[in-house]
């Protein structure tokens, strides 16, 4: 079998399968919290403000991440409308986009072939379609760190050879991963780099990449707004980058402490239904015997570099959360993708064989724990679950059945479509799940509830607590009482003390002679009778979790 006989109309469908599941449904349920609601918020904040330079969260000012993705957001609000479609448009057109940028990249070291495994392998894996549904911040990251990384190997690749155009894609992709998630999106690059030449004892790849234009470049996209953030607000320095950068990375002031294997597990599941094809793809990238790296497979380092510098990076902080890990996905794929092709142009029984007995080693079981999870877990009732569990782990059984029977009879073309066309229905399968999490992490019904009793003047707190979405559903402030959490940096630069509330200045306001509708836990309201130093009337309206009180009718 030859690349150079693949049928474009192949990727065609591939690419309208990935459209087709990014995008099916993607504004079918609400929000989700605190992310979704976080991130959809702070970009209406801004079009209401119209104050595109200080992002503001609750209409505090709120600095943990850039202004890229709000931007972005904001202007698919403008076209779409404030909704759900409109906060998830750009994490889904840049999911996407990712998946043709390593189309590209690919086609180049695996040829045509290769470069549609390594798009099925990418846009269909768990973890990155996953965060490709939501809004938040990491994939507009991915995607621009994934621009970084495909210009830098083609300036390096390219020796010199290299035009400026990769050189300007590396340094332009920097500075955008920078304006989306902070200093990881210049580190990891420049790190990379720098390993790369280190390896293959050359500093040429430096001298190129770093040319002064492309410098020029990244700095014109990134300093005007920092530029202007700092002159408007002269902490937005000390908090954006020693709190948010040097300390969130090297302590636990966050919470969010992991082991540092914590990212394995993560990236075994994140990449169903195509794991089985890592081990052989890592160890292929390889030059054998060992003494031999840096000198042989010299674009292979660099895409193990690339995965290798973010995954290590990552499980050294003392912060990890599941969605860090997915800058890491695209150099895999490229790998794994390549991978698949040999499998299928050298008809390599051994090769095939490992990779679907790897696959099976943990599809079998993981499909057994979507089948028993819903009947031993003691939060939801597993009539609720089994109607989107089991149709994953149907896909997921005929995935190990029918790679097992097409590679039985040799088919190894057949056996490698197939597995695509069953990734893509796994991915639609599992998106089916996003509607499930609507009701239990989403807060569109209370809005909905709260809507329903709410006059105009009307007060709206939260106690305890703060449900992201409320104000980008209610449109409007949320009193918070007895909760700073993220907000503690904006409520310090407040200077009307009535939105953030301890518990007498709570009963004051529930006292007071406004009309006041407080939500908070089902589980809080003795608490909050106790700081509140006063009786609660029954609830006007409640949810599955929450409670909304009404201090008159």
């Amino acid at each position: 079998m030859n690349n150079s006989r693949l049928s474009p109309w192949k990727s065609a469908l591939l690419a309208l399968g990935l459209l087709f599941v990014y995008f099916f449904g993607l504004g079918a349920h609400g929000l989700l919290e605190p992310d979704e609601g976080r991130y959809s918020e702070i970009p209406r904040e801004m079009m209401e403000t119209g104050d595109f330079v200080t992002p503001r969260l609750n209409y505090v000012k709120y600095f943990e991440k850039p202004v890229l993705h709000y931007w972005l957001t904001a202007a698919s609000m403008k076209v779409f409308g404030e909704s759900e479609f409109a906060g998830r448009f750009w994490p889904a057109t840049l999911a996407l986009s990712g998946t043709a940028a390593v189309w590209v990249a690919a086609r180049r070291l695996h040829g045509a072939r290769g470069a549609l495994y390594s798009s099925a392998v990418l846009g269909a894996g768990l973890l990155y379609f996953a965060v490709g549904r939501i809004n938040i911040i990491d994939m507009t990251l991915s995607f621009f760190m994934t621009l970084s990384f495909i210009g830098l190997w083609f300036a390096v690749r390219d020796g010199e050879r290299a035009r400026l155009a990769p050189v300007l894609l590396f340094h332009a992709g920097m500075a955008l991963a920078v304006l989306s998630k902070g200093l990881v999106g210049v580190v990891l690059p420049v790190v990379v780099l720098g390993a790369y030449a280190l390896v293959v004892r050359d500093s040429s790849p430096i001298r190129r990449a770093l040319d002064w234009r492309g410098v020029a470049l990244f700095f014109a996209l990134t300093v005007p707004w920092f530029f202007e953030v700092c002159r408007r607000n002269p902490d937005f320095f000390h908090f954006f980058f020693v709190q948010e950068h040097f300390l969130r990375y090297a302590t636990r002031m966050h919470g969010r402490y992991e082991p540092h294997w914590f990212f394995i597990p993560i990236l075994l599941v994140g990449l169903i239904p195509w794991t089985g094809l890592l081990p052989g793809a890592l160890a292929s990238a390889f030059p054998r015997p060992l003494r031999n790296l840096g000198r042989e497979k010299k674009d292979e380092l660099f895409h193990l570099l690339w995965f290798g510098v973010i995954f290590v990076f990552f499980s050294l902080s003392s912060s990890k959360l599941v969605p860090y890990i997915v800058p890491a996905l695209p150099p895999l794929a490229i790998l794994m993708g390549g991978y698949l092709a040999r499998c299928v142009e050298e008809e390599d029984v051994k090769r095939t064989g490992r990779f679907l007995l790897w696959n099976s080693i943990l599809l079998v079981p993981f499909t057994a724990a979507l089948v028993l999870y819903p009947f031993f877990n003691d939060r939801e009732p597993a009539g609720l679950l089994l109607p989107y569990t089991l149709p994953v782990a149907a896909v997921l059984v005929m995935t190990v059945y029918l790679g097992w029977r097409l590679f039985l009879r040799r088919r190894y073309g057949a056996l490698a479509a197939v597995m695509c066309l069953m990734s893509l229905l796994t991915m639609f399968s599992f998106g089916r799940a996003f509607l499930l999490y609507d009701r239990l992490l989403s807060a569109r019904e209370l809005a909905a509830r709260i809507d329903a009793i709410r006059r105009p003047g009307d007060v709206v707190a939260q106690f305890a607590d703060y449900d992201q979405g409320l104000p980008f559903y209610l449109k409007q402030r949320v009193v918070l009482a007895d909760w700073l959490g993220e907000l503690e940096f904006g409520a310090a630069q407040e200077t009307d003390p009535s939105w953030f509330l301890d518990g007498a200045g709570l009963a004051g306001l529930w006292s007071g002679e406004r009309r006041v509708i407080l939500v908070m836990d089902a589980d809080r309201r003795e608490h909050a009778e106790e700081r509140m130093g006063l009786a609660l009337p029954d609830p006007s309206a409640e949810t599955r979790d929450r409670l909304v009180f009404v201090n008159r009718r």
